[in-house]
Parts: C-alpha cells; structure tokens; sequence
C-alpha cells in the first residue's frame, strides 16, 4: 500500500539521491588529485576507468531523480529546482573525466604541480558544494549555506588567479608552441571544473533563499 507520506513527497528520496550526486562528484576531484599525485600521465585502462565508472554512476543517478519526478505527485522542493541542481551536479564529474581522457593522451611535459594546486582548489569547492547540499534535507539555514558558498566562490576565485599565474609560467617556460597551447586548453579545463561546482552552489543558494 502507498503510504501518504510517499504519495505527497515526504520521503527522503530526493535529498538521498540529490546527496549521492555530490558525493559522486566529490569523488570524482578526489580521484583526479590522487592520481595527480601518484603519477604524470595516465596510461592504464584501470586509471581510466575508475573516473568512467564514477561518472556512470552519477549518471545512473541524475537519470533516478529524473524518473522519480515523474512518478512523484508532490515533491520536497519545487521539480525545476531538483532538476536544476542534479544537472549541475553531473556535470562536475563528467568534466572531470573530460579532463582525464585529455590528460592520458597528452605526450609532452606535464607540469605537474600547477595541476596539483588547481585540483586542491576543486576538491575545497567540491566538499563546499556537498556541505550545502546535505543541508536541504533540514531546512537549511541561510547563514550556515551562505558561509558554504562563500567558501566556494573564495576557491573560484583563487583558482582564476592560479590559472592565470599557470598560463603566465606557460608563455615564459620551456614549452613549443603546441605543448602551450594543449597546456592552457587542460588549464582552463580544471577551471572550467571549478566553476561547476560554482553553479552548483548557486543552485543551492538559491533554493535557500526561496525558502528562508
């Protein structure tokens, strides 16, 4: 028998699915500063899979939460919002394995360590986003999701001021004009990954301050 409490959207079905999204996601920045840290290049099926397979999860799930808004009569929070925010979480991981997939066909110098801060300043903005998100499920209070997301745009902007401090050692460092240019395209990758956790956020934020 369905339970009134199902029927008008009570469970906890979204916050569990919308929560396991940005854990996905937190993984994902994980992986790649791990990987970072282990290694220069990533050549072996496993390297590689490890970030596919984190990415088709969070795929599976995004695809759940799409299938539960349409079997659901009332809904937590507002359908648009759900969607919204599990769109913006996907997309952390799946740019995440975009900028892998570049990495592990990359054959020139990689400097590793300018990789290494940018992926530091996408784990911070990812746990930031996962804070935030884990906050919905209690009715979250502005102050404590305004100082998340103004943790997450701190590493947002950092990160702009690495990449450019990055792409400045790349137009005066020992690279031919090619490795520069793949350099500045996979620098700007990991920033585009940092921003997406930043519209994450700002889905978030704003589901917050419709509701406070």
């Amino acid at each position: 028998m369905l339970s009134l409490k199902k029927l008008f959207g009570k469970d906890e079905k979204f916050y569990d699915l919308l929560e396991a999204s940005s854990e996905e996601a937190l993984t994902s920045t994980r992986l790649l500063s791990s990987y970072l840290q282990r290694s220069q290049s990533f050549t072996s099926v496993s390297d590689l899979d490890e970030f596919i397979q984190s990415r088709r999860k969070d795929k599976r799930i995004t695809q759940q939460i799409t299938e539960e808004l349409c079997k659901t009569f009332v809904t937590p929070l507002e359908r648009e919002d759900i969607e919204a925010l599990s769109m913006s979480l996907y997309r952390i991981p799946k740019i995440v394995e975009k900028i892998v997939e570049r990495l592990s066909i990359y054959p020139g110098r990689l400097p590793t360590e300018g990789f290494q801060r940018q992926a530091a300043l996408l784990g911070m903005a990812a746990e930031a986003v996962v804070f935030m998100v884990k906050q919905l499920r209690h009715g979250a209070k502005l102050n404590s999701v305004q100082e998340a997301n103004e943790r997450l745009q701190h590493a947002e902007g950092e990160a702009d001021k690495v990449m450019l401090g990055l792409i400045k050692d790349l137009y005066h460092g020992p690279y031919d004009a090619k490795e520069t240019m793949i350099l500045q395209e996979l620098f700007e990758m990991m920033e585009k990954a940092v921003d997406r956790c930043r519209d994450a956020g700002a889905v978030v934020f704003q589901i917050v301050l419709k509701y406070s």
